[in-house]
């Protein structure tokens, strides 16, 4: 007998969360503003037509699911990988399986791709092929903004889907329908549970579906079969993480939101509350270490170039030791960048310079700063009068750089702050 996507269903040695896992649209819960009956959407899943997409949404609220339940819907092979240990050869080594699969049976392959954030330029490049020929269906999930961390090549060819956390009344759903399902679920053993209890673990849980199951599942092993479950048993069943990032609200992004304003804004206390928080709470750290090395360039910039230097290296560190000594790495670089001078010029010179770049045509490069690499272009006047500035006592001359046009320059202010003053200064002396 053929195994489904979604079998085996009711292993008593699976946890609940994987027991629980909808198999259908009718079972899913949540995303109803994308799935409700009638929407585009929830009918192009149900025909098989749904294309390639990419799911935006925080952990735990359905994307592997939905993946699945769209991989089940058009009688696709299911593949599931990370953009994290997914390289290039495996991508064409999966595209071109799957290209063998749909010429021989006609059956198609739906990708997975879970943190897609992950990949760089040309390891998206690596799916357009297989994409643009129909023979892979892409599937991606990741909780950074797609429209800044994918190239518009493959955005031009998947649609995506913002899914927000589940709401209180899905977790309570999920809750509910879990404490009576028979096969699958916890029914066969009369649970019921308290309001307080239920709030409780809703609260908990964030919007994250697993945790919600996870945290059921224990609670109810702290109680006896027809009893109902109360406040005690969920507070017994929580974890530190969940208790101490979820219970105040303070969630994922919440936590790294606040950590990050608050080395822009200076405050290396508040900075370290943050970072203590989610190191307690068992956040990734290389999460924390990328998130500053971002900020080092954007919010510190060339105020103080040494940031940059000092979060890279907290990363390189972060990932060669782990936790928990990795806690010190980030508190030394936390602090460096706190205390640091600050400047976004740079940020924004680059934002300016690429708003220019994308208006349409541009004009030409100036003749002087052309490559001559050969007779035939030096005629034609490439490199003509080009005046080498290491020829000039003062390592510096008078010539135009910019192309003529209509740019919105000058780009780059530097600022009066740091090491951007002397910038600034020897810019003066310049002009």
């Amino acid at each position: 007998m053929s195994i489904g996507l979604f079998e085996p269903t009711g292993g008593e040695g699976m946890p609940l969360a994987a027991r629980m896992r909808p198999r259908s649209l009718a079972e899913y819960v949540g995303q109803a503003r994308l799935l409700a009956e009638g929407l585009p959407l929830r009918t192009a899943i149900e025909a098989g037509t749904l294309g390639s997409v990419v799911m935006w949404a925080p952990p735990g609220c359905g994307k592997t699911t939905l993946a699945r339940i769209v991989a089940e819907s058009c009688g696709a092979a299911f593949e599931a990988r990370s953009a994290v240990t997914c390289g290039v050869a495996e991508i064409r080594k999966l595209g071109e399986a799957a290209r063998e699969r749909l010429g021989m049976t006609g059956q198609r392959t739906v990708l997975l791709l879970d943190e897609i954030h992950h990949f760089n330029r040309s390891q998206q490049d690596s799916l357009l092929g297989y994409l643009e020929d129909g023979v892979l269906t892409l599937v991606g999930a990741t909780t950074e903004n797609p429209y800044v961390a994918l190239n518009g090549a493959l955005l031009s060819r998947v649609r995506v889907l913002p899914m927000k956390p589940l709401g209180a009344e899905d977790c309570e759903q999920i809750v509910r329908r879990a404490l009576e399902d028979t096969e699958r679920g916890l029914g066969s053993r009369g649970h019921s549970i308290s309001g307080d209890a239920l709030h409780h673990l809703v609260r908990a849980a964030g919007g994250d579906a697993r945790v919600l199951l996870t945290s059921l599942e224990a609670a109810a092993s702290a109680a006896r079969s027809g009893e109902e479950i109360g406040i005690e048993e969920v507070e017994l069943a929580l974890t530190a993480r969940v208790v101490r990032y979820d219970r105040q609200g303070d969630q994922h992004y919440d936590t790294i939101s606040a950590f990050i304003k608050s080395v822009r804004g200076s405050d290396a206390d508040a900075a370290l509350h943050y970072l203590a928080r989610m190191i307690h709470a068992g956040e990734d750290p290389r999460f924390i270490a990328r998130r500053l090395v971002i900020l080092a360039s954007e919010d510190i910039g060339n105020a103080d170039p040494m940031g940059l230097v000092v979060a890279t290296n907290a990363l390189l560190a972060t990932e060669r030791i782990g936790m928990p000594e990795a806690r010190i790495v980030l508190g030394q670089a936390t602090c460096y960048l706190a205390e640091a001078p600050k400047s976004n010029r740079a940020y924004l010179a680059i934002e300016r310079a690429l708003e220019d770049a994308e208006k349409g045509a541009l004009p030409p490069i100036p003749l002087h700063l052309r490559n001559a690499p050969n007779e035939e272009l030096r005629n034609l006047g490439h490199g003509a009068g080009y005046l080498y500035p290491h020829d000039d006592e003062r390592g510096w001359v008078d010539q135009a750089y910019l192309p003529e046009g209509d740019l919105a320059t000058p780009y780059y202010e530097p600022s009066d702050r740091g090491h951007e003053a002397k910038m600034r200064s020897r810019r003066k002396a310049r002009d």
